[in-house]
Formats: C-alpha cells, structure tokens, sequence
C-alpha cells in the first residue's frame, strides 16, 4: 500500500526563522498575488497563466495539496514566480516582511465550518485581517468571496476597517457582480455549475500616512 503520509513529509514550506523576507522567497520580479488556502490550485494555477506579469504565493494547510499543486505549477513552467507553501496563514503572515508588499490577497470560501463550536478554527478573523492590511501595498486588493450568506454578512462586518475601503461595483459598496480575476477556485466553479449564489468582496488598502 502507498504511504501517502512519507509521500507529503516533505511539502514545501515557507524557511525557518521569526522574519522572513518575502523576496527571499519569491525573488522574480513582478507584483506579488497572496492567496490563503488554495486548496486543490484551480485559482492559482488559472491566476498564473491569466497574469504572466504577477508572482503568486499560496498559504496551504494541507501537506497533500500544498505538495500536490505546488508540483502543478512547475510542471506548467510558472515554478519560477507561482508557489504553494504548506503553511497554516494564521501562523505565517505575522512572520512576513517587508510590510506593503502585497498587491492582491485572495481568500475564497474559508471557513467550511457550520457548528458554534468550530468558530475557534475560522481563518479570517480580526488578526488576519490585520496581517493582511500591514502586508497590503497602497491601493492594494482584498478579494474574498463566499456562497454562505451568513459568513458573507459576518465578512463584511469584519473588514470595515479603517484601513480597508469598499472597492465593489458601487460607490461606497465591496459587492462585485462577476470575478474580475481571469481564474476560479475549485468551489466557485461547482457553485456556478449549480447555480448557487457568490458573494464577492473586495476592498482597497488605503494609502500610508507620509
């Protein structure tokens, strides 16, 4: 029987120490793209070839998908400016540097958890939000989309901050009819194919005080 769990051991991770330079870490050049929790890699793996112009960093929990996709990607040729990191995001923003040096963050469909007591486990949370503000260059995205009304109405809550401002369709509003990304998450392709409702958010880092 195959041993999946020495197959994983090894899932490529973010390097050792408390501060850890991002160009490091993705040294092409290029915008840098932040995704948490890619998962199975549909988005970025679609987000890679849509902005050949763009490096991408996926945040993946899970040792089989971290290894898995970030393997995709270099056998696609975007080895060079796209990975995926076996990292829990909670952990692992705090640790980045410099700040301001995210153009985009992605989060699709977090928090798969529907019982009370879960709520302990969700990812985004007034902590990462802030990690993810710090992280944000000036005018900078925040893209996060859910097919949850309830979790969409607990994100929305959440992310008024002062630093983040609604970039959505309408004035004063984060809603976004369509995905302006050029790529899907894995969920957000099975919602559309069942024709279940998305909300999506995004919002934009507003610029540092001189």
């Amino acid at each position: 029987m195959r041993d999946h769990r020495a197959e994983y051991a090894k899932a490529p991770r973010l390097p050792e120490g408390d501060a850890i330079d991002l160009a490091d870490v993705m040294p092409a050049s290029g915008p840098l793209e932040l995704e948490i929790g890619p998962g199975r890699g549909m988005f970025i793996l679609e987000r890679a070839a849509a902005a050949p112009e763009a490096r991408l960093l996926g945040l993946e929990i899970k040792r089989k998908w971290s290894t898995i996709v970030d393997g995709r990607l270099r056998a696609k040729g975007y080895g060079d400016r796209a990975r995926v990191l076996c990292e829990d995001a909670k952990l692992a923003l705090p640790r980045l540097r410099p700040d301001a040096s995210v153009t985009r963050c992605f989060v699709h469909f977090p928090d798969p958890w529907w019982k009370a007591r879960h709520a302990k486990r969700m990812v985004l949370g007034d902590e990462l939000v802030a990690e993810l503000v710090r992280l944000l260059v000036d005018d900078g995205e925040l893209y996060v989309q859910t097919d949850v009304l309830e979790r969409a109405e607990r994100y929305e809550g959440l992310l008024v901050h002062p630093l983040l401002a609604p970039f959505g369709d309408e004035p004063e509003s984060p809603v976004l009819d369509a995905n302006p990304y050029g790529a899907r998450s894995n969920r957000e392709k099975r919602a559309d194919e069942d024709g279940l409702p998305v909300t999506r958010l995004r919002y934009r880092r507003l610029p540092r005080t001189p």
